[in-house]
């Protein structure tokens, strides 16, 4: 791949316990670029989201993060002939709260918020490590992108619907600020306008704040009418990489992997 990648994993064996579920994964994340991951069920496309977030045993191979960021160049006035230099990190055996320093948040399928907690009391847990003074901008500046988040700011998370949620979710991450998002799953259960709505969202966000999104996603439709760049993994390895039309140009992989033709 021609651009740079922010996550990437090498010839990536993972699993839990005994069961060896992903076997020699190449994968590339494109720096402000939405990734897939689909194929079917129990393929390891969770895993895969899963080991860059440290949350499964990685048996071999490497998981690294690299994030492009402008600096100056010396000698020359602020904001001219900017240039790109990049750290690569190896973040194999992190633990969870070490990658999320790194300002990579994960938002698993289910139990992504407090539900016995207000929205905004929600929002002001996930915000609890940042400078107080910056706090009420940023909480702001989520509540504008969510609206409904701020119509029902002092209702109990358990009470929102499943999109709202998932809406709450995001906010809790982006009050952070990330640098790169995973999303596993967010349309799971949703009906089908709400899944267009979280989707939407996920693009909205990605453009807004500049993010890095890799996501899992069931609804291969939907999920392709969004994404940059798309993995098919099948049975723990990778069986395609490539652009989301080139996917759909193989007509065989969609009817063995994805149901996508008869």
């Amino acid at each position: 791949m021609l651009e740079k990648s922010v996550i990437s994993t090498k010839d990536l064996h993972v699993g839990y316990v005994n069961a060896h579920i992903l076997f020699g994964i190449d994968f590339e994340a494109l720096h402000q670029k939405i990734t897939l991951i689909i194929g079917p069920n129990g393929s390891g496309k969770s895993t895969l989201l899963k080991s860059i977030f440290g949350l499964c045993t990685v048996y071999s191979g490497k998981i690294t993060f690299k994030l492009p960021r402008e600096k100056e160049e010396s000698g020359k006035e602020k904001g001219v002939d900017r240039i790109q230099v990049s750290k690569e990190v190896d973040i194999t055996h992190l633990d969870p709260y070490q990658i999320a320093r790194k300002k990579i948040a994960y938002l698993p399928q289910t139990n992504n918020v407090f539900v016995n907690l207000t929205i905004k009391e929600n929002l002001a847990m996930a915000s609890y490590t940042l400078d107080a003074q910056v706090v009420p901008v940023q909480m702001q500046q989520v509540l504008d992108l969510f609206p409904v988040l701020q119509k029902y700011a002092d209702t109990k998370a358990g009470l929102l619907s499943g999109g709202q949620r998932q809406m709450l979710a995001m906010a809790m991450a982006l009050i952070r600020r990330p640098k790169v998002m995973l999303f596993d799953e967010p349309t799971a259960s949703l009906s089908p306008k709400l899944g267009q709505e979280v989707l939407a969202k996920i693009q909205q966000i990605r453009d807004e704040f500049g993010l890095t999104v890799i996501l899992v996603e069931q609804n291969i439709k939907r999920a392709l009418k969004i994404g940059d760049y798309v993995y098919l993994i099948a049975g723990g390895k990778k069986v395609f990489e490539g652009k989301s039309d080139e996917l759909l140009a193989h007509p065989e992989l969609g009817r063995l992997y994805l149901g996508t033709h008869k």
